[in-house]
């Protein structure tokens, strides 16, 4: 499968996850204060929470509901009560457009 357009780079406000899905795989993507795009695996690995209802910290993404944070470009938990990693995808920008593949994760 080849990689979907899930967003447009202008629908992506600075420090604040937009939760997409593709193919049945949820999604948050993020725009940093630097610029750059993310994706990471939407589902809190503490519990069934959407972590793009969270809060965007620099290169991180908080779970609203019990506080644990996930880095932007690994995944892993930076904090408790997570500690197993979320999924990091790669994010090809092609003009104005986000496009993922969910079947292919970042190497960390």
């Amino acid at each position: 499968m080849s990689a979907t357009r899930v967003c447009a780079l202008s629908d992506l406000e600075q420090d604040t996850a937009l939760r997409v899905e593709v193919d049945g795989v949820a999604i948050a993507v993020v725009l940093d204060a630097s610029g750059e795009v993310h994706a990471i695996g939407d589902t809190c690995t503490h519990g069934d929470i959407s972590l793009a209802e969270g809060f965007v910290d620099g290169d991180t993404l908080e779970c609203w509901a019990h506080g644990s944070a996930f880095s932007l470009r690994t995944g892993k938990p930076l904090n408790l009560p997570a500690y197993e990693p979320v999924p990091v995808f790669e994010v090809t920008i092609d003009g104005d457009d986000v496009l993922i593949d969910p079947n292919v994760k970042k190497d960390i």
